[in-house]
């Protein structure tokens, strides 16, 4: 290959580059271009990364804004395309999304990824530096890890689908009591809390919201019926109330309690770094106790929460939530 011949390579190269590192609607600078470039390994400078720009701009939908420095786009009306190469930033961040959260999206949404994915292993293959940043990210439960029980999978899909079409779902749930019964489900939400995942739905003829652990669906089918959805029904408004953190009476609702913790200063460290709530006070006493003060849901996992601090907790109010953790188990 002559001198010129590579050079124009290399050019095409780095404003293919260029071109896929734009979006739609978001300026992106010539200053923040040159790092990404750098990153994947092409040293230019300002000048060139501009020409370049200019160049393009005369076969390309982009425009710039005008400004110093300038930022660059595509235009809104660019017709919609993928051009097959993908950022260090995105490929690493398309498999940390396959690690973490594949178990969480639908089989069809996941297939539709598999392109994605296999992309971004190949563009990390020769870059040692970011591929690396694979290697040293870990997430860690808070709680004692748990290997996550098996999920039929049949039955899984379907539950996915239901969600994501918004249809009832017909299906056989075996209980804590290894009790099968038959179930017409509305699915309203998925949730993953530690190793299990929750669905959240109603059921045909019940108004209250329930959840049911997915490990214990035994079988499952798709109704062609439209999923009846709660009146005001939120995701977030849902698990806020406390409901996961799973009520201590299953006959009453999830209620809030003013709770308050006395303990000495040293052991409440972790109150000022984590707050229990967004009320949250802490409140300096005599022979330096503090009085941590929160409104909280008044759930198992809170008592189970406030029984690993053991006697750290010198007194715990209300008298209910007190009876609770000292209770005998």
């Amino acid at each position: 290959m002559s001198a010129q011949e590579k050079e124009t390579s290399n050019s095409l190269h780095r404003q293919w580059q260029i071109l896929s590192c734009l979006t739609t609607g978001k300026w992106t600078g010539t200053r923040q271009l040159q790092e990404i470039l750098q990153r994947e390994g092409i040293d230019i400078s300002l000048r060139t990364i501009q020409r370049d720009l200019n160049q393009l701009a005369q076969r390309f939908p982009i425009e710039s804004n005008k400004e110093v420095p300038q930022g660059w786009r595509w235009r809104s009306d660019a017709p919609i395309q993928s051009l097959p190469h993908m950022t260090s930033s995105q490929a690493v961040t398309f498999m940390m999304v396959e690690e973490h959260l594949k178990h969480l999206l639908p089989p069809s949404l996941i297939n539709e990824m598999m392109p994605w994915f296999d992309l971004a292993r190949r563009s990390l293959s020769t870059q040692n530096n970011v591929r690396q940043w694979i290697n040293r990210v870990r997430i860690v439960p808070a709680s004692q890890p748990l290997i996550p029980p098996l999920i039929d999978q049949q039955a899984q899909q379907i539950i996915y689908e239901g969600l994501l079409q918004d249809k009832q779902i017909e299906c056989v749930y075996q209980g804590r009591e290894r009790e099968e019964k038959s179930y017409l489900l509305n699915p309203l939400g998925l949730v993953q809390k530690g190793a299990i995942i929750y669905l959240i739905c109603t059921r045909h003829d019940r108004q209250d919201i329930q959840t049911f652990a997915l490990h214990r669906f035994k079988s499952a089918s798709l109704s062609n019926h439209r999923a009846m959805h709660p009146v005001d029904f939120n995701i977030d408004q849902y698990i806020e109330s406390g409901a996961l953190g799973f009520r201590i009476d299953l006959n009453k609702p999830t209620e809030l309690v003013q709770l308050e913790l006395t303990m000495h200063e040293t052991d409440a460290k972790t109150f000022y770094e984590s707050q229990l709530s967004k009320d949250q006070k802490i409140q300096h006493l005599d022979h330096q106790l503090v009085l941590i003060q929160a409104t909280v849901p008044l759930t198992s996992q809170l008592i189970w929460w406030l029984r690993s601090f053991g006697k750290k907790i010198r007194h715990i109010e209300p008298a209910e939530v007190s009876a609770y953790v000292n209770e005998v188990i």
